[in-house]
């Protein structure tokens, strides 16, 4: 691009920092970890429609971004077919899913990925030892494949090893590993197709976790109840309890106003509430992600000190970011690798300001299963 004095201005790019051992911050390299933003290549921020990021674990992950012409790239970690270019060999670049070309949403689970299409259907790629793919069987694909039975599909999710959908007419549906009752049916028993979580309708967002899921009920910002189910052994359900739950059970509400925006990390969940968005958290809080200054774990919703205006909110395996009205991205939690993008490895428990170099960031995401960012 150039300016009208004949400057050669440079293109918005999509960043990324924090752990890159599987070539998931796309910059072309191996390079351990950044503490600061990179540039992930290929990609104008122009062209980015969404981004979403997936991880097994802290060295683990990969990324995808879904493009103004409906096709979707992908990058990184790709042992079990993640990337969806019909290989099982991760690349540290972007590269695109192959028979992919009117997608509408995506989403990044741990070693998983779903794409919403145009037609309200939904295709999934990468591993399905728990049937997280949906297509009623546990072969994993390097290539997508139709998830079965599920239409008129307005959002999507992915945990670590399970997949939810948001249909049309509120209700969740939900498929893949079971065993702490994230699939909200009451089983414990993992699925490789989808049925609805039990006695939800009326669902506006959908949010997942590791092992656990939300649903904002009702409009978003206009009375919202926030539900949640599966694992709770760190509180990360928010309903007063430390017990795993089969079936949607209410968050506590302990903030003033509604809830316009829900999110979730890996053991750990995040709401923006009130007039002045501002955020609650509650769950796990062994690295500081909760941002309330200590390490306790909470069974139920605390405020996030001094933040206010959160326009975006992602969860990772154990830190938190967020997009501020003021366009700054703040960050906290785990920062081992740099996941905070702050220059440093040291973790916080408050917030800090990631150090982006990107202005006008409107879209942000992080991984249930992995430590690393993105922004664009």
């Amino acid at each position: 691009m150039i300016d009208q004095e004949g400057d050669i201005m440079q293109e918005k790019r999509l960043k990324a920092w924090g752990n890159n051992r599987a070539g998931q911050l796309g910059d072309g390299t191996w390079t351990d970890f950044r503490t600061t933003a990179t540039t992930v290549l290929g990609l104008t921020s122009a062209e980015v429609v969404q981004i979403a990021a997936g991880g097994t674990g802290p060295t683990s992950g990969h990324g995808l971004a879904l493009l103004t012409d409906r096709t979707v790239q992908s990058w990184g970690a790709n042992g079990s077919g993640q990337l969806g270019d019909g290989s099982v060999f991760s690349h540290n670049a972007p590269g695109q899913v192959v028979n992919l070309s009117s997608a509408a949403g995506i989403a990044a689970g741990g070693a998983h990925s779903l794409a919403l299409l145009d037609d309200k259907t939904v295709v999934a790629w990468g591993r399905n030892n728990y049937g997280q793919l949906g297509n009623g069987t546990h072969s994993d694909s390097s290539v997508p494949v139709r998830v079965e039975g599920l239409d008129k599909v307005i959002a999507i999710a992915a945990g670590l090893h399970h997949s939810l959908a948001l249909r049309e007419d509120g209700t969740v549906w939900t498929w893949g590993y079971n065993i702490n009752g994230q699939l909200g049916d009451g089983t414990s028993t993992a699925r490789n197709v989808p049925a609805p979580v039990s006695g939800l309708t009326g669902v506006s967002q959908i949010a997942a976790g590791a092992d656990h899921n939300l649903a904002l009920v009702g409009p978003a910002g206009n009375g919202g109840v926030v539900m949640a189910w599966g694992y709770n052994a760190t509180g990360q359900l928010g309903d007063d309890s430390t017990i795993n739950r089969f079936t949607p059970v209410k968050v506590q509400d302990t903030w003033t106003g509604e809830v316009s925006r829900i999110a979730a990390g890996a053991k750990h969940s995040l709401a923006v509430t009130g007039k002045d968005d501002a955020l609650h958290a509650w769950g796990q809080n062994t690295s500081g992600q909760l941002g309330d200054g200590t390490t306790d774990y909470r069974i139920t919703p605390v405020p996030v000190p001094g933040i206010k205006g959160v326009q975006l909110v992602a969860g990772g395996r154990e830190h938190t970011l967020v997009l501020l009205a003021d366009n700054t991205v703040r960050s906290w939690g785990a920062n081992g690798s740099g996941q905070l993008a702050n220059g440093t490895t040291t973790d916080s428990s408050t917030p800090v300001t990631s150090l982006t170099a990107l202005t006008g960031v409107d879209k942000i995401a992080a991984p249930v299963g992995g430590d690393f960012s993105f922004a664009n």
